[in-house]
């Protein structure tokens, strides 16, 4: 199964720059004040927590607050450009 979507190099620029925002809002503070990643659960320090697109940037994902949740560096690196299907099938697969 593959979700690709014509997504433009203007399109990311503009998506990356909302989530630079995002990440200064009290929303995004308080969201990350809890130290829980998304993915995993585990609790790691609020300054390591990384923000995620639930669905990708490059799969056509905005950054907005329904799209955009904490995740600790590890998930969000093994997460990549993954789709939450797709990243389910993959923890399945361990």
């Amino acid at each position: 199964m593959d979700f690709m979507i014509e997504v433009s190099e203007e399109d990311i620029r503009r998506e990356r720059n909302k989530a630079r925002e995002l990440r200064k809002s009290q929303w995004w503070k308080n969201r990350i004040g809890t130290g829980l990643c998304h993915y995993c659960g585990e609790r790691v320090a609020p300054r390591e927590l990384t923000l995620d697109h639930v669905v990708p940037l490059v799969r056509g994902g905005r950054s907005n607050k329904g799209n955009c949740v904490a995740s600790c560096k590890e998930c969000n690196s093994k997460k990549q450009h993954l789709l939450p299907i797709e990243w389910e099938e993959y923890l399945s697969s361990l």
